[in-house]
Protein backbone atom coordinates (compact mmCIF):
# COMPACT_ATOMS: atom_id res chain seq x y z
CA UNK A 1 0.00 0.00 0.00
CA UNK A 2 1.43 3.40 -0.95
CA UNK A 3 1.84 6.43 1.26
CA UNK A 4 -0.75 8.21 -0.88
CA UNK A 5 -3.34 5.54 -0.13
CA UNK A 6 -2.58 5.80 3.58
CA UNK A 7 -3.04 9.53 3.58
CA UNK A 8 -6.38 9.17 1.81
CA UNK A 9 -7.70 6.59 4.31
CA UNK A 10 -6.43 8.21 7.52
CA UNK A 11 -9.23 10.83 7.71
CA UNK A 12 -11.87 8.10 7.35
CA UNK A 13 -10.20 6.10 10.11
CA UNK A 14 -10.02 9.14 12.39
CA UNK A 15 -13.65 10.01 11.66
CA UNK A 16 -14.70 6.43 12.43
CA UNK A 17 -12.80 6.52 15.72
CA UNK A 18 -14.45 9.81 16.66
CA UNK A 19 -17.91 8.44 15.84
CA UNK A 20 -17.15 5.29 17.80
CA UNK A 21 -16.18 7.34 20.84
CA UNK A 22 -19.32 9.45 20.46
CA UNK A 23 -21.44 6.29 20.38
CA UNK A 24 -19.67 4.99 23.47
CA UNK A 25 -20.23 8.28 25.27
CA UNK A 26 -23.88 8.31 24.24
CA UNK A 27 -24.37 4.79 25.57
CA UNK A 28 -22.72 5.74 28.85
CA UNK A 29 -24.97 8.78 29.22
CA UNK A 30 -28.00 6.64 28.53
CA UNK A 31 -26.86 4.11 31.09
CA UNK A 32 -26.55 6.82 33.72
CA UNK A 33 -29.95 8.31 32.82
CA UNK A 34 -31.56 4.89 33.10
CA UNK A 35 -29.90 4.12 36.42
CA UNK A 36 -30.77 7.36 38.21
CA UNK A 37 -34.54 6.73 38.57
CA UNK A 38 -33.82 3.07 39.30
CA UNK A 39 -31.38 3.99 42.08
CA UNK A 40 -33.83 6.52 43.50
CA UNK A 41 -36.68 4.03 43.80
CA UNK A 42 -34.32 1.36 45.13
CA UNK A 43 -33.23 3.77 47.88
CA UNK A 44 -36.78 4.85 48.73
CA UNK A 45 -38.08 1.29 48.69
CA UNK A 46 -35.25 0.03 50.88
CA UNK A 47 -35.94 2.75 53.45
CA UNK A 48 -39.54 1.49 53.72
CA UNK A 49 -38.94 -2.23 53.18
CA UNK A 50 -41.51 -4.55 54.68
CA UNK A 51 -43.49 -7.73 54.13
CA UNK A 52 -47.27 -7.63 53.90
CA UNK A 53 -49.52 -10.31 55.32
CA UNK A 54 -50.73 -11.08 51.78
CA UNK A 55 -47.08 -11.57 50.84
CA UNK A 56 -46.93 -14.36 53.42
CA UNK A 57 -49.84 -16.05 51.62
CA UNK A 58 -47.42 -16.57 48.73
CA UNK A 59 -44.79 -17.83 51.15
CA UNK A 60 -46.96 -20.67 52.49
CA UNK A 61 -47.92 -21.85 48.99
CA UNK A 62 -44.25 -21.85 47.97
CA UNK A 63 -43.40 -23.85 51.09
CA UNK A 64 -46.10 -26.38 50.19
CA UNK A 65 -44.67 -26.74 46.68
CA UNK A 66 -41.16 -27.24 48.00
CA UNK A 67 -42.49 -29.77 50.52
CA UNK A 68 -44.00 -31.82 47.69
CA UNK A 69 -47.66 -31.05 48.45
CA UNK A 70 -48.30 -29.19 45.19
CA UNK A 71 -49.32 -25.55 44.52
CA UNK A 72 -51.87 -25.41 47.35
CA UNK A 73 -52.29 -23.41 50.53
CA UNK A 74 -53.39 -26.42 52.61
CA UNK A 75 -52.39 -30.00 51.92
CA UNK A 76 -55.39 -32.03 50.79
CA UNK A 77 -57.40 -29.09 49.39
CA UNK A 78 -56.63 -27.63 45.95
CA UNK A 79 -57.08 -23.87 46.32
CA UNK A 80 -55.12 -21.30 44.32
CA UNK A 81 -54.49 -18.48 46.78
CA UNK A 82 -51.74 -16.79 44.71
CA UNK A 83 -53.09 -14.04 42.46
CA UNK A 84 -49.73 -13.55 40.74
CA UNK A 85 -48.98 -16.93 39.17
CA UNK A 86 -45.60 -16.01 37.72
CA UNK A 87 -44.50 -14.39 40.99
CA UNK A 88 -45.36 -17.58 42.88
CA UNK A 89 -43.18 -19.74 40.63
CA UNK A 90 -40.32 -17.24 40.69
CA UNK A 91 -40.37 -17.52 44.48
CA UNK A 92 -40.28 -21.31 44.13
CA UNK A 93 -37.07 -20.93 42.12
CA UNK A 94 -35.69 -18.62 44.81
CA UNK A 95 -36.56 -21.18 47.49
CA UNK A 96 -34.97 -24.18 45.77
CA UNK A 97 -31.45 -23.40 47.10
CA UNK A 98 -32.91 -23.03 50.58
CA UNK A 99 -33.23 -19.24 50.65
CA UNK A 100 -35.56 -17.52 53.10
CA UNK A 101 -38.66 -17.15 50.90
CA UNK A 102 -40.04 -14.11 52.71
CA UNK A 103 -36.71 -12.30 52.43
CA UNK A 104 -36.44 -13.30 48.76
CA UNK A 105 -39.95 -11.92 48.15
CA UNK A 106 -39.16 -8.62 49.84
CA UNK A 107 -35.81 -7.93 48.20
CA UNK A 108 -36.77 -9.60 44.91
CA UNK A 109 -39.68 -7.19 44.60
CA UNK A 110 -37.33 -4.27 45.23
CA UNK A 111 -34.87 -5.41 42.56
CA UNK A 112 -37.66 -5.93 40.02
CA UNK A 113 -39.11 -2.49 40.77
CA UNK A 114 -35.73 -0.87 40.21
CA UNK A 115 -35.27 -2.87 37.01
CA UNK A 116 -38.69 -1.67 35.84
CA UNK A 117 -37.71 1.96 36.37
CA UNK A 118 -34.50 1.39 34.41
CA UNK A 119 -36.41 -0.24 31.54
CA UNK A 120 -38.97 2.58 31.54
CA UNK A 121 -36.15 5.14 31.32
CA UNK A 122 -34.56 3.27 28.44
CA UNK A 123 -37.90 3.06 26.66
CA UNK A 124 -38.41 6.82 26.98
CA UNK A 125 -34.90 7.49 25.65
CA UNK A 126 -35.55 5.24 22.68
CA UNK A 127 -38.93 6.87 22.07
CA UNK A 128 -37.43 10.35 21.82
CA UNK A 129 -33.74 10.05 21.01
CA UNK A 130 -33.78 7.34 18.34
CA UNK A 131 -36.17 8.98 15.90
CA UNK A 132 -35.58 11.17 12.88
CA UNK A 133 -36.24 14.40 14.76
CA UNK A 134 -33.49 13.65 17.24
CA UNK A 135 -31.03 13.11 14.42
CA UNK A 136 -32.18 16.23 12.57
CA UNK A 137 -31.72 18.42 15.61
CA UNK A 138 -28.07 17.63 15.97
CA UNK A 139 -28.70 14.77 18.38
CA UNK A 140 -29.57 17.23 21.16
CA UNK A 141 -32.51 15.07 22.22
CA UNK A 142 -30.22 12.13 22.68
CA UNK A 143 -27.89 14.20 24.86
CA UNK A 144 -30.36 16.14 27.01
CA UNK A 145 -33.52 14.82 28.63
CA UNK A 146 -35.47 15.80 31.70
CA UNK A 147 -37.10 13.58 34.36
CA UNK A 148 -40.85 14.12 34.32
CA UNK A 149 -43.11 11.10 34.69
CA UNK A 150 -40.58 9.36 36.91
CA UNK A 151 -40.76 12.32 39.33
CA UNK A 152 -44.48 11.69 39.83
CA UNK A 153 -43.86 8.06 40.75
CA UNK A 154 -40.82 8.78 42.91
CA UNK A 155 -42.77 11.33 44.96
CA UNK A 156 -45.63 9.01 45.96
CA UNK A 157 -45.38 7.09 49.28
CA UNK A 158 -47.47 4.14 47.96
CA UNK A 159 -44.82 3.61 45.26
CA UNK A 160 -42.14 3.43 47.97
CA UNK A 161 -44.26 1.04 50.04
CA UNK A 162 -45.08 -1.42 47.28
CA UNK A 163 -41.57 -1.49 45.89
CA UNK A 164 -41.28 -4.30 48.44
CA UNK A 165 -44.26 -5.83 50.39
CA UNK A 166 -43.69 -9.38 49.07
CA UNK A 167 -46.49 -8.98 46.52
CA UNK A 168 -46.30 -9.17 42.74
CA UNK A 169 -46.20 -5.37 42.29
CA UNK A 170 -42.45 -5.29 41.58
CA UNK A 171 -42.82 -7.99 38.93
CA UNK A 172 -45.73 -6.06 37.39
CA UNK A 173 -43.59 -2.91 37.23
CA UNK A 174 -40.74 -4.77 35.54
CA UNK A 175 -42.99 -6.58 33.07
CA UNK A 176 -44.96 -3.46 32.10
CA UNK A 177 -41.81 -1.42 31.48
CA UNK A 178 -40.05 -4.26 29.66
CA UNK A 179 -43.06 -4.98 27.43
CA UNK A 180 -43.31 -1.29 26.56
CA UNK A 181 -39.62 -1.15 25.69
CA UNK A 182 -40.19 -3.99 23.23
CA UNK A 183 -43.00 -1.97 21.65
CA UNK A 184 -40.81 1.12 21.34
CA UNK A 185 -38.00 -0.86 19.72
CA UNK A 186 -40.55 -2.40 17.32
CA UNK A 187 -39.37 -5.90 18.01
CA UNK A 188 -41.89 -8.12 16.25
CA UNK A 189 -40.38 -11.53 16.97
CA UNK A 190 -42.29 -14.47 18.41
CA UNK A 191 -40.25 -14.07 21.62
CA UNK A 192 -41.66 -10.54 21.92
CA UNK A 193 -45.19 -11.91 21.51
CA UNK A 194 -44.50 -14.39 24.32
CA UNK A 195 -43.38 -11.56 26.63
CA UNK A 196 -46.34 -9.34 25.72
CA UNK A 197 -48.71 -12.23 26.45
CA UNK A 198 -47.48 -12.78 30.01
CA UNK A 199 -49.82 -10.19 31.55
CA UNK A 200 -52.45 -12.65 32.87
CA UNK A 201 -49.71 -14.68 34.57
CA UNK A 202 -48.24 -11.57 36.21
CA UNK A 203 -51.71 -10.64 37.48
CA UNK A 204 -55.08 -11.54 35.90
CA UNK A 205 -56.23 -7.94 35.35
CA UNK A 206 -53.02 -7.21 33.40
CA UNK A 207 -54.55 -9.24 30.57
CA UNK A 208 -55.91 -5.82 29.56
CA UNK A 209 -52.35 -4.58 29.09
CA UNK A 210 -51.37 -7.65 27.09
CA UNK A 211 -54.36 -7.15 24.78
CA UNK A 212 -53.60 -3.48 24.15
CA UNK A 213 -49.88 -4.07 23.60
CA UNK A 214 -50.49 -6.96 21.21
CA UNK A 215 -52.91 -4.85 19.17
CA UNK A 216 -50.37 -2.02 19.14
CA UNK A 217 -47.67 -4.37 17.91
CA UNK A 218 -49.96 -5.59 15.12
CA UNK A 219 -50.81 -2.01 14.07
CA UNK A 220 -47.10 -1.14 13.81
CA UNK A 221 -45.96 -4.33 12.08
CA UNK A 222 -49.04 -5.12 9.93
CA UNK A 223 -47.93 -8.75 9.56
CA UNK A 224 -49.44 -11.28 7.19
CA UNK A 225 -52.39 -13.37 8.30
CA UNK A 226 -50.11 -16.34 8.91
CA UNK A 227 -47.67 -14.26 10.97
CA UNK A 228 -50.59 -12.74 12.91
CA UNK A 229 -51.91 -16.13 13.99
CA UNK A 230 -48.37 -17.28 14.76
CA UNK A 231 -47.77 -14.28 17.00
CA UNK A 232 -51.15 -14.68 18.69
CA UNK A 233 -50.44 -18.34 19.32
CA UNK A 234 -47.06 -17.49 20.85
CA UNK A 235 -48.66 -14.85 23.09
CA UNK A 236 -51.42 -17.18 24.32
CA UNK A 237 -49.32 -20.33 24.67
CA UNK A 238 -48.18 -19.96 28.30
CA UNK A 239 -51.31 -18.24 29.72
CA UNK A 240 -53.53 -20.67 27.84
CA UNK A 241 -51.64 -23.73 29.03
CA UNK A 242 -51.73 -22.54 32.64
CA UNK A 243 -55.44 -21.75 32.39
CA UNK A 244 -56.11 -25.33 31.30
CA UNK A 245 -54.07 -26.54 34.28
CA UNK A 246 -55.95 -24.16 36.60
CA UNK A 247 -59.37 -25.31 35.40
CA UNK A 248 -58.55 -29.00 35.71
CA UNK A 249 -56.50 -28.88 38.90
CA UNK A 250 -58.36 -26.27 40.97
CA UNK A 251 -61.74 -26.45 39.23
CA UNK A 252 -61.93 -22.63 38.93
CA UNK A 253 -61.65 -20.14 36.08
CA UNK A 254 -59.52 -17.75 38.13
CA UNK A 255 -57.41 -17.68 41.29
CA UNK A 256 -59.56 -18.06 44.39
CA UNK A 257 -59.10 -14.40 45.54
CA UNK A 258 -60.85 -13.38 42.31
CA UNK A 259 -63.84 -15.51 43.35
CA UNK A 260 -63.98 -14.26 46.93
CA UNK A 261 -63.57 -10.61 45.84
CA UNK A 262 -66.16 -11.05 43.06
CA UNK A 263 -63.88 -9.80 40.27
CA UNK A 264 -66.75 -9.61 37.79
CA UNK A 265 -69.02 -7.39 39.90
CA UNK A 266 -69.63 -3.64 39.46
CA UNK A 267 -69.23 -1.37 42.49
CA UNK A 268 -68.60 1.97 40.81
CA UNK A 269 -69.39 4.14 43.83
CA UNK A 270 -66.91 2.34 46.06
CA UNK A 271 -64.38 2.40 43.22
CA UNK A 272 -64.58 6.18 42.86
CA UNK A 273 -64.12 6.50 46.62
CA UNK A 274 -60.94 4.42 46.23
CA UNK A 275 -59.82 6.75 43.43
CA UNK A 276 -60.41 9.80 45.60
CA UNK A 277 -58.56 8.14 48.46
CA UNK A 278 -55.50 7.84 46.18
CA UNK A 279 -55.56 11.08 44.20
CA UNK A 280 -56.86 13.43 46.89
CA UNK A 281 -54.17 13.31 49.60
CA UNK A 282 -51.34 13.80 47.09
CA UNK A 283 -53.04 16.48 44.96
CA UNK A 284 -52.38 14.44 41.84
CA UNK A 285 -54.36 16.91 39.77
CA UNK A 286 -51.37 19.28 39.96
CA UNK A 287 -48.82 17.17 38.02
CA UNK A 288 -51.64 16.16 35.66
CA UNK A 289 -52.23 19.83 34.79
CA UNK A 290 -48.53 20.43 34.12
CA UNK A 291 -48.38 17.41 31.84
CA UNK A 292 -51.47 18.47 29.90
CA UNK A 293 -50.13 22.00 29.52
CA UNK A 294 -46.92 20.66 27.99
CA UNK A 295 -48.77 18.35 25.62
CA UNK A 296 -51.49 20.73 24.41
CA UNK A 297 -50.26 23.32 21.86
CA UNK A 298 -51.77 26.42 23.45
CA UNK A 299 -50.82 29.85 22.15
CA UNK A 300 -48.54 30.48 25.08
CA UNK A 301 -46.36 27.46 24.33
CA UNK A 302 -47.09 26.91 20.63
CA UNK A 303 -43.51 27.63 19.64
CA UNK A 304 -42.22 24.83 21.85
CA UNK A 305 -45.22 22.52 21.52
CA UNK A 306 -44.89 22.18 17.76
CA UNK A 307 -41.51 20.39 17.96
CA UNK A 308 -42.94 18.07 20.59
CA UNK A 309 -45.44 16.50 18.19
CA UNK A 310 -42.87 15.20 15.70
CA UNK A 311 -41.17 13.31 18.48
CA UNK A 312 -44.36 11.33 18.88
CA UNK A 313 -45.18 11.03 15.18
CA UNK A 314 -42.87 8.10 14.30
CA UNK A 315 -43.79 6.40 17.58
CA UNK A 316 -47.42 7.45 17.95
CA UNK A 317 -48.68 3.92 18.59
CA UNK A 318 -46.16 2.94 21.33
CA UNK A 319 -46.68 6.36 22.90
CA UNK A 320 -50.46 6.00 23.05
CA UNK A 321 -50.71 2.26 23.80
CA UNK A 322 -49.59 2.45 27.46
CA UNK A 323 -51.90 5.41 28.08
CA UNK A 324 -54.87 3.47 26.73
CA UNK A 325 -53.85 0.40 28.74
CA UNK A 326 -53.43 2.48 31.90
CA UNK A 327 -56.85 4.08 31.54
CA UNK A 328 -58.42 0.64 31.05
CA UNK A 329 -56.65 -0.65 34.17
CA UNK A 330 -57.94 2.27 36.22
CA UNK A 331 -61.46 1.82 34.82
CA UNK A 332 -61.41 -1.86 35.83
CA UNK A 333 -60.18 -1.09 39.35
CA UNK A 334 -62.94 1.50 39.77
CA UNK A 335 -65.57 -0.89 38.37
CA UNK A 336 -64.82 -3.69 40.85
CA UNK A 337 -64.81 -1.31 43.82
CA UNK A 338 -61.10 -0.70 44.36
CA UNK A 339 -59.03 -2.43 47.02
CA UNK A 340 -58.38 -2.30 50.74
CA UNK A 341 -54.69 -1.32 50.36
CA UNK A 342 -54.21 2.40 49.82
CA UNK A 343 -53.16 3.14 46.23
CA UNK A 344 -51.86 -0.33 45.40
CA UNK A 345 -54.22 -1.25 42.57
CA UNK A 346 -53.76 2.10 40.81
CA UNK A 347 -49.96 1.87 40.62
CA UNK A 348 -49.70 -0.28 37.44
CA UNK A 349 -52.12 1.99 35.58
CA UNK A 350 -50.32 5.12 36.74
CA UNK A 351 -46.98 3.72 35.58
CA UNK A 352 -48.50 2.89 32.19
CA UNK A 353 -49.90 6.39 31.69
CA UNK A 354 -46.57 7.99 32.63
CA UNK A 355 -44.34 5.79 30.44
CA UNK A 356 -44.38 8.07 27.35
CA UNK A 357 -43.23 11.01 29.51
CA UNK A 358 -41.05 9.08 31.94
CA UNK A 359 -38.12 11.11 30.56
CA UNK A 360 -38.71 13.94 28.06
CA UNK A 361 -36.50 15.99 25.68
CA UNK A 362 -35.40 19.50 26.65
CA UNK A 363 -37.83 22.08 25.24
CA UNK A 364 -39.39 25.11 26.87
CA UNK A 365 -42.75 23.38 27.35
CA UNK A 366 -41.21 20.28 28.90
CA UNK A 367 -38.85 22.36 31.05
CA UNK A 368 -41.74 24.36 32.49
CA UNK A 369 -43.66 21.16 33.15
CA UNK A 370 -40.65 19.52 34.81
CA UNK A 371 -40.10 22.50 37.12
CA UNK A 372 -43.77 22.49 38.14
CA UNK A 373 -43.89 18.74 38.69
CA UNK A 374 -40.57 18.90 40.52
CA UNK A 375 -41.91 21.47 43.01
CA UNK A 376 -45.00 19.35 43.55
CA UNK A 377 -42.84 16.24 43.97
CA UNK A 378 -40.80 17.87 46.74
CA UNK A 379 -43.98 18.85 48.59
CA UNK A 380 -45.57 15.44 48.05
CA UNK A 381 -42.55 13.44 49.17
CA UNK A 382 -41.96 15.55 52.27
CA UNK A 383 -45.41 16.68 53.41
CA UNK A 384 -48.42 15.06 51.77
CA UNK A 385 -49.76 11.95 53.51
CA UNK A 386 -53.06 10.14 54.01
CA UNK A 387 -54.99 11.34 57.07
CA UNK A 388 -55.13 7.80 58.49
CA UNK A 389 -51.39 7.07 58.50
CA UNK A 390 -50.67 3.75 60.25
CA UNK A 391 -54.35 2.86 60.49
CA UNK A 392 -57.39 1.69 58.55
CA UNK A 393 -59.28 4.68 57.18
CA UNK A 394 -63.00 5.34 57.69
CA UNK A 395 -63.75 3.91 54.23
CA UNK A 396 -62.03 0.60 55.00
CA UNK A 397 -58.90 1.42 52.98
CA UNK A 398 -55.70 0.90 54.97
CA UNK A 399 -52.27 2.42 55.08
CA UNK A 400 -51.20 -1.20 54.80
CA UNK A 401 -47.52 -0.83 55.57
CA UNK A 402 -48.21 1.52 58.48
CA UNK A 403 -50.71 -0.95 59.96
CA UNK A 404 -48.20 -3.81 59.98
CA UNK A 405 -45.39 -1.61 61.26
CA UNK A 406 -47.59 -0.70 64.21
CA UNK A 407 -49.00 -4.17 64.83
CA UNK A 408 -45.56 -5.81 64.71
CA UNK A 409 -43.87 -2.98 66.63
CA UNK A 410 -41.10 -3.09 63.99
CA UNK A 411 -39.90 -0.51 61.49
CA UNK A 412 -39.33 -3.17 58.81
CA UNK A 413 -41.61 -6.15 59.54
CA UNK A 414 -40.50 -9.28 57.69
CA UNK A 415 -41.48 -12.40 59.69
CA UNK A 416 -44.55 -11.12 61.48
CA UNK A 417 -44.82 -11.77 65.21
CA UNK A 418 -47.53 -9.14 65.91
CA UNK A 419 -45.69 -8.03 69.03
CA UNK A 420 -47.90 -4.94 69.17
CA UNK A 421 -51.17 -6.85 68.75
CA UNK A 422 -51.83 -9.06 71.81
CA UNK A 423 -54.88 -10.85 70.40
CA UNK A 424 -52.95 -12.27 67.45
CA UNK A 425 -50.06 -13.28 69.71
CA UNK A 426 -52.52 -15.21 71.89
CA UNK A 427 -53.94 -17.00 68.84
CA UNK A 428 -50.46 -18.01 67.68
CA UNK A 429 -49.73 -19.40 71.16
CA UNK A 430 -52.88 -21.56 71.02
CA UNK A 431 -51.90 -22.93 67.61
CA UNK A 432 -48.39 -23.82 68.73
CA UNK A 433 -49.63 -25.44 71.93
CA UNK A 434 -52.09 -27.57 69.95
CA UNK A 435 -49.37 -28.56 67.50
CA UNK A 436 -46.94 -29.53 70.28
CA UNK A 437 -49.66 -31.60 71.95
CA UNK A 438 -49.95 -33.57 68.69
CA UNK A 439 -53.72 -33.74 69.20
CA UNK A 440 -56.08 -33.06 66.28
CA UNK A 441 -57.90 -29.85 67.12
CA UNK A 442 -59.89 -27.07 65.52
CA UNK A 443 -59.17 -23.57 66.75
CA UNK A 444 -62.51 -21.98 65.93
CA UNK A 445 -62.96 -18.51 67.33
CA UNK A 446 -60.02 -19.49 69.57
CA UNK A 447 -62.04 -22.35 71.09
CA UNK A 448 -60.51 -25.86 70.73
CA UNK A 449 -62.64 -28.75 69.49
CA UNK A 450 -61.98 -32.13 67.86
CA UNK A 451 -61.33 -31.91 64.11
CA UNK A 452 -60.79 -33.99 60.99
CA UNK A 453 -57.36 -32.52 60.36
CA UNK A 454 -54.32 -34.74 61.09
CA UNK A 455 -52.96 -31.91 63.19
CA UNK A 456 -54.20 -28.43 64.02
CA UNK A 457 -56.77 -26.52 61.98
CA UNK A 458 -56.59 -22.78 62.62
CA UNK A 459 -59.27 -20.33 61.55
CA UNK A 460 -58.15 -16.72 61.45
CA UNK A 461 -58.81 -13.75 59.13
CA UNK A 462 -55.16 -12.69 58.95
CA UNK A 463 -54.37 -15.46 56.51
CA UNK A 464 -50.67 -14.90 55.85
CA UNK A 465 -49.91 -14.98 59.56
CA UNK A 466 -52.22 -17.97 60.02
CA UNK A 467 -50.33 -19.81 57.28
CA UNK A 468 -47.07 -19.03 59.07
CA UNK A 469 -48.04 -20.43 62.47
CA UNK A 470 -50.15 -23.41 61.33
CA UNK A 471 -47.92 -26.32 60.23
CA UNK A 472 -47.93 -27.41 56.59
CA UNK A 473 -49.74 -30.66 57.37
CA UNK A 474 -52.45 -28.75 59.21
CA UNK A 475 -55.07 -26.43 57.72
CA UNK A 476 -54.89 -22.64 57.88
CA UNK A 477 -58.39 -21.43 57.05
CA UNK A 478 -59.76 -17.93 56.60
CA UNK A 479 -63.48 -17.13 56.78
CA UNK A 480 -62.92 -14.51 54.05
CA UNK A 481 -62.13 -17.21 51.50
CA UNK A 482 -58.79 -16.21 50.00
CA UNK A 483 -57.58 -19.80 50.38
CA UNK A 484 -60.73 -21.61 51.56
CA UNK A 485 -63.04 -22.55 48.65
CA UNK A 486 -66.10 -23.02 50.86
CA UNK A 487 -65.85 -19.46 52.18
CA UNK A 488 -65.01 -18.04 48.73
CA UNK A 489 -68.29 -19.35 47.30
CA UNK A 490 -70.48 -18.00 50.10
CA UNK A 491 -72.69 -14.99 49.56
CA UNK A 492 -71.17 -11.53 49.79
CA UNK A 493 -71.95 -9.43 52.86
CA UNK A 494 -71.79 -5.65 53.15
CA UNK A 495 -68.31 -5.34 54.60
CA UNK A 496 -64.95 -3.70 54.11
CA UNK A 497 -63.65 -3.78 50.55
CA UNK A 498 -61.74 -7.00 49.89
CA UNK A 499 -63.18 -8.49 53.08
CA UNK A 500 -66.85 -8.76 52.21
CA UNK A 501 -67.08 -12.52 52.52
CA UNK A 502 -67.21 -14.00 56.02
CA UNK A 503 -68.24 -17.64 56.39
CA UNK A 504 -70.06 -18.16 59.71
CA UNK A 505 -68.46 -20.45 62.27
CA UNK A 506 -71.43 -22.78 61.90
CA UNK A 507 -70.30 -23.73 58.39
CA UNK A 508 -66.65 -24.10 59.35
CA UNK A 509 -67.44 -26.45 62.22
CA UNK A 510 -69.84 -28.43 60.02
CA UNK A 511 -67.10 -28.76 57.41
CA UNK A 512 -64.07 -29.39 59.63
CA UNK A 513 -65.12 -29.99 63.23
CA UNK A 514 -66.16 -33.04 65.20
CA UNK A 515 -67.18 -33.69 68.79
CA UNK A 516 -68.96 -31.31 71.17
CA UNK A 517 -70.08 -27.98 69.74
CA UNK A 518 -68.23 -24.88 70.99
CA UNK A 519 -70.31 -22.43 72.98
CA UNK A 520 -72.42 -20.13 70.86
CA UNK A 521 -72.99 -22.47 67.90
CA UNK A 522 -76.56 -23.46 67.02
CA UNK A 523 -76.87 -27.30 66.83
CA UNK A 524 -79.71 -27.04 64.30
CA UNK A 525 -77.62 -24.74 62.13
CA UNK A 526 -74.63 -27.10 62.22
CA UNK A 527 -76.87 -30.05 61.31
CA UNK A 528 -78.42 -28.12 58.40
CA UNK A 529 -74.98 -27.07 57.18
CA UNK A 530 -73.73 -30.67 57.25
CA UNK A 531 -76.68 -31.82 55.19
CA UNK A 532 -76.20 -28.97 52.71
CA UNK A 533 -72.52 -29.87 52.31
CA UNK A 534 -73.57 -33.24 50.91
CA UNK A 535 -76.01 -31.78 48.37
CA UNK A 536 -75.69 -30.61 44.77
CA UNK A 537 -73.15 -27.88 43.93
CA UNK A 538 -71.67 -27.81 47.45
CA UNK A 539 -70.88 -31.50 47.33
CA UNK A 540 -69.37 -31.04 43.87
CA UNK A 541 -67.28 -28.07 45.07
CA UNK A 542 -65.79 -30.14 47.88
CA UNK A 543 -65.14 -33.06 45.54
CA UNK A 544 -63.50 -30.81 42.94
CA UNK A 545 -61.03 -29.49 45.50
CA UNK A 546 -60.52 -32.50 47.80
CA UNK A 547 -60.95 -35.70 45.81
CA UNK A 548 -57.69 -37.33 44.65
CA UNK A 549 -56.50 -35.82 41.37
CA UNK A 550 -57.09 -38.40 38.64
CA UNK A 551 -57.65 -37.98 34.88
CA UNK A 552 -61.38 -38.44 35.50
CA UNK A 553 -61.43 -35.79 38.24
CA UNK A 554 -59.45 -33.41 36.02
CA UNK A 555 -61.97 -33.86 33.20
CA UNK A 556 -64.96 -33.37 35.53
CA UNK A 557 -63.35 -30.18 36.86
CA UNK A 558 -62.98 -28.91 33.30
CA UNK A 559 -66.52 -29.67 32.20
CA UNK A 560 -68.14 -28.13 35.28
CA UNK A 561 -65.86 -25.15 35.74
CA UNK A 562 -68.26 -22.41 34.63
CA UNK A 563 -71.09 -23.46 36.93
CA UNK A 564 -68.67 -24.12 39.80
CA UNK A 565 -66.94 -20.73 39.52
CA UNK A 566 -70.23 -18.83 39.43
CA UNK A 567 -71.88 -20.89 42.22
CA UNK A 568 -72.76 -19.07 45.47
CA UNK A 569 -74.67 -20.38 48.48
CA UNK A 570 -76.52 -18.57 51.31
CA UNK A 571 -74.71 -17.94 54.58
CA UNK A 572 -77.77 -19.13 56.50
CA UNK A 573 -77.41 -22.96 56.73
CA UNK A 574 -81.15 -23.60 56.91
CA UNK A 575 -81.83 -21.56 53.79
CA UNK A 576 -78.85 -23.18 52.05
CA UNK A 577 -80.16 -26.67 52.89
CA UNK A 578 -83.58 -25.85 51.46
CA UNK A 579 -82.07 -24.37 48.31
CA UNK A 580 -79.48 -27.09 47.66
CA UNK A 581 -81.18 -30.22 48.98
CA UNK A 582 -84.71 -29.36 47.87
CA UNK A 583 -86.29 -29.83 51.28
Amino acid sequence: MTSTQLSLREPDAVLGLINSRRDTGRRLRRGVLCLLPACAIAFAGFQRRWMSDDGHIYVRTVRQILAGNGPVFNAGERAESSTGTLWQWLLVLAGLPGADIARAAMYGGLLLTAAGFALASLGALRLYADNAVGAASGDNAAKAVLPLGCLVLLALPPVWDFATSGLETGLATCWIAGAWLLLVTRSGSLATCVVLGLGPLVRPDLALVSAVFLVAQWVMARPSRRATFGGLGAALALPGAYEIFRIGYYGQLMPLPGVTKEASRSLWGRGFDYLTDFTGPYLLWMPALFLLAALLPTKAIRRDAVPVAPYFAPYLVPALAPVVAGLLCWAYVIKVGGDFMHGRMFLPGLLLMLLPVFLVPVTRAWTIATVGVGLWAVACASLLRVPYEGRIGPGGVADERGVYVRQNAAAHPLHHDFAGYPGTVAYARLVREADRANTPSLLLARTPATADSPTVTGVYSTLGFNGTVVPLDGAALDPIGLAYPLAAHSERIDGRVGHDKRLPDTWIFADRGRGPLPDGLDPAGVAAARRALDCGPLAELRAATRDPMTPGRFLRNVTGVWERTSFRFPNDPVRAERQLCGG
